[in-house]
This record gives C-alpha cells, structure tokens and sequence, in this order.
C-alpha cells in the first residue's frame, strides 16, 4: 500500500511539473530532462511510471480533460436550471481560466497541431473533443433544440476559437463575444421550432 501510494505521489508529481511546463511552453517546447529537473525526481523515477514523453503528454492531457470538463459543467450549471442559459454560461469557464492566469492556448488544440496524427497525446486531444462534444449535444438536446449536433458543433467552435483568439490576442472581449455567439445560436437553435 505505501508503494502505490508514493507511486501516485511521484507521479502527481510529474504530472503536476509537467502540466505547469506545457502550459507555458507548449509540447514540444518541453523536454523530458526539463520536466526530470524541474520535478526533482530521478530520470529512472519518471520512466518507471511514463515509458515516454508521449505516454507522459497523454497522461496529461487525460487529467487536463477531467478538469477542464468539470469547470465546464460548472460553469454551465452556475448559470441557472435553463439549458439555453447553461450553453451561454460554459464560456464563464474561458473567463475565469482568462482571469487566472491569461490565455496560454488550448492543450487539446496543441496537441493536435503538435502530436503525431497516430500517437496516444493525439489520441488523447481527439478523445477531450468527443467527450466535449457528445455533453453539448446532450445539453442542446435538454434545451430542445431542433438540431442538437448542428448546435453543438457551433457552440465547440465558439469555443474553441475563443481558446485560439484568445491566447494570439489575450483580450477577455474574444469570450465575450464568443459567449453572445454563443446564447445567439442556443435561442436561434431551440426556438426555430416554433417559427
């Protein structure tokens, strides 16, 4: 028991080292012997519980998505009971990650421009982008929307291009007019029915 409890001590840490590194300098602006230094942890330590800088990226990027997914719906329940208000208030999320700490880009989009197509970071990225995807059409769906996936599809653009805009200009306004976009397309989505 006390093995595997500092094994996921050391590798929370790692990850924890790793996560604040590729957050500032992007995937490949890390190197592994960067992350080894940095953790304080021997090289043997890190390959022991990552075989590579892949299995390590893709570690990352699955624990990113758990949070990054929890702040999402956080922010979409802090707006209210009402599913057109929830899909506005998930962009808060960008805000508050905006208010923290500035736009340092998405990792997810990262790793898809930066990860090889056929590796398990890549995989990781497209699996954030599933996940995203498959609980806005859920949400969509809740709100009654005629086309859930066409909205959900448009809502992950929003987001995705705030995410983008956002660390090229670092200017909060490109969530804002992202979330007007967004509520735009939720009540343009949902009461088309009864045009």
């Amino acid at each position: 028991m006390a093995t595997r409890v500092r094994k996921t001590n050391t590798e929370q840490k790692i990850l924890d080292t790793a996560a604040v590194l590729f957050h500032r300098h992007g995937l490949r602006g890390v190197g592994v012997d960067q992350i080894i230094a940095e953790s304080g942890v021997a090289k043997s330590t890190l390959y022991a519980h990552f075989r590579t800088k892949d299995d390590l990226i893709a570690a990352y990027l699955r624990r990113t998505d758990e949070s990054w997914m929890q702040r999402l719906r956080a922010a979409a329940e802090a707006a209210g009971p009402e599913p057109v208000e929830q899909m506005a208030g998930l962009f808060d999320a960008l805000l508050s990650s905006f208010d923290r700490h500035g736009f340092f880009g998405c990792p997810f989009i990262s790793a898809a421009v930066e990860a090889e197509p056929d590796s398990k970071a890549h995989a990781a990225a497209t699996v954030h982008t599933q996940r995203r995807q498959e609980w806005l059409r859920g949400l969509a769906a809740t709100a009654g929307a005629d086309e859930p996936a066409a909205l959900a599809a448009h809502l992950g653009l929003l987001i995705d291009g705030a995410l983008a805009s956002g660390r090229l200009l670092q200017d909060r306004a490109v969530v804002d007019a992202a979330k007007a976009a967004g509520h735009a397309a939720a009540l343009s989505y949902t009461y088309r029915k009864g045009a």
